[in-house]
C-alpha cells in the first residue's frame, strides 16, 4: 500500500539556514546516499535540528524507517516544542512503515496539535486505519484529505480498498478508477482493479487492466496472478498455470497462486505428491485460507502420510468446534496412525477417542422366571 504514499520528504520541514546545511543541489545521488553525504555535518553538529529533519526525511524516502524515527525522535528532544508540528509527522510515517499503527496514529495527532495542517496528514491517518481494518475512520480521514487536495491519487485509491475491504464493490470500483485517470502509469492501481474484477468474474475487464499493468511491470507476481485468474475464468487452466508458476517465481508471498495450482492440480487427477507443496506453501502464507487445510489433510491421508494427516484433521476439529465430520477423521485417521507404531510408542486406544454415538434408551427388563422354569404360556 504505501508504494502509492508518495508524500514529499521535505515539503512541511522547517524553514533552514543554507548555512549550517550540505549543498545537495549538487549531488547527483539518491535518498540513500544523500542522506549519507549528511553524517559529516552532523558529526560537526550533533545538535543541528535542521540536519537531522533533512536526514529523516531522505532516509524515509530511501526505505529506513527506524534509521529516519532515530533522526525525528532525536530532533524533537532538541526542539522547544514550539513549530514542531512536521517532525512528529516524520515520525509518524516512520512508525506507519514500521507497522506500528497505534502509535503512527498518536505521532499524527501530535502532529496536528502542533501545527501540522498539509494533506499528506490527513492521508497518512486513512492510509494507517485501513492497514488496521478501521474503515469508517480510514474514510472519514481520506475525504478530508481530498478535501484539502481533490485530486489526490493516493487518497481516491485508499479510498477504494477501503470500499472493496466493506464490500461496497461499485464505489470501490468508482474511486479505483478515478486513482487510475490521475496515475494512469501506476500498476498497483491496475493490479487491485484487475483482483476486483476477477472477483466480480468479469475476466473481460479483469485482462484490460492486468494487461497494462503487465507492460508496465513485467515483474510484478500480483499482476501475473490476476492475468493468470481471468485465464482460468475463462477456460484456459494451463495459460493460467503458466502465469500462476510466474506469480510465485517473482515474489513468493502469493499464496493464492499456490493454492490455485493444487486445486488445478486435483482437478486433472494427478497424485497428491504434487498437490500438498502447494497447500502447505499457501497455509503457511495464510493458515486461514478456507478450504486449504481440508484439502491438505485429505491430500496427506490418501499419501498414506498419516501423522501429518492427523495433525491437520485436530487443526480443522479446533478450528470447527463441534464438527462431526473432523472429529470422527481423527478417531479414524488416528487409529490408523496408532496400528503403524511398534507397540513400545504405540498410546492407548482410549488416546484416539471415538465419536460421540447416542446411547440407546434403556429398556424394560423383564423379572427374573422362578427356578421351576418358565411359566406355561
Amino acid at each position: 500500500m504505501l508504494a502509492l504514499l508518495a508524500l514529499p520528504a521535505c515539503q512541511s520541514a522547517p524553514a533552514e539556514r543554507p548555512d549550517t546545511l550540505v549543498d545537495l543541489a549538487t549531488v547527483q545521488s539518491g535518498p540513500r546516499v544523500q542522506a549519507d553525504e549528511l553524517d559529516g555535518a552532523l558529526r560537526q553538529q550533533p545538535g543541528n535540528v535542521a540536519l537531522l529533519t533533512r536526514r529523516a526525511a531522505l532516509r524515509l524516502a530511501a526505505g529506513q524507517p527506524r534509521a529516519a524515527l532515530r533522526d525525528a525522535t532525536d530532533a524533537l528532544a532538541l526542539t522547544d516544542g514550539d513549530d514542531d508540528g512536521p517532525l512528529y509527522f516524520l515520525q509518524a510515517r516512520a512508525l506507519r512503515m514500521l507497522g506500528r499503527l497505534p502509535e503512527a496514529l498518536a505521532a499524527a495527532r501530535q502532529a496536528a496539535e502542533n501545527g501540522f495542517t498539509g494533506p499528506e496528514l490527513p492521508l497518512l491517518v486513512g492510509e494507517t486505519h485501513l492497514a488496521a481494518r478501521e474503515y469508517p475512520a480510514a474514510l472519514d480521514n481520506l475525504d478530508r484529505a481530498l478535501r484539502l487536495d481533490p485530486d489526490q491519487p493516493a487518497a481516491l485509491f485508499y479510498k477504494g480498498l477501503a470500499y472493496a475491504a466493506s464490500a461496497d464493490t461499485a464505489q470501490a470500483l468508482d474511486y479505483l478508477r478515478a486513482a487510475l485517470v490521475r496515475e494512469p502509469r501506476q500498476p498497483e492501481i491496475l493490479h487491485q482493479l484487475a483482483a476486483l474484477c476477477n472477483a466480480l468474474r468479469d475476466p473481460e475487464q479483469a485482462a484490460g487492466y492486468a494487461a497494462r499493468g503487465l507492460r508496465l511491470d513485467t515483474t510484478s507476481g500480483a499482476l501475473h496472478y490476476d492475468y493468470g485468474r481471468q485465464l482460468e475464468l475463462r477456460g484456459q487452466p494451463d495459460s493460467a498455470a503458466w502465469h500462476y508458476r510466474r506469480a510465485l517465481a517473482l515474489d513468493t508471498t502469493q499464496y493464492r497462486a499456490d493454492y490455485r495450482l493444487a486445486l488445478a492440480a486435483g482437478a486433472r487427477g494427478q497424485r497428491p505428491a504434487s498437490i500438498i507443496p502447494h497447500l502447505a506453501r499457501a497455509l503457511r502464507r495464510n493458515p486461514r485460507l478456507p478450504q486449504a487445510r481440508a484439502l491438505l489433510a485429505e491430500a496427506l491421508e490418501e499419501h498414506r502420510d498419516l501423522p501429518a494427516a492427523l495433525a491437520q484433521y485436530r487443526r480443522l476439529v479446533l478450528e470447527n468446534p463441534g464438527n462431526a465430520h473432523w472429529t470422527f477423521k481423527v478417531w479414524k485417521v488416528g487409529n490408523r496412525a496408532r496400528l503403524l507404531l511398534p507397540d513400545s510408542l504405540r498410546p492407548a486406544p482410549l488416546y484416539y477417542p471415538g465419536p460421540a454415538v447416542a446411547r440407546p434408551r434403556a429398556q424394560a427388563v423383564a423379572p427374573l422366571a422362578p427356578r421351576g422354569g418358565l411359566p406355561p404360556r
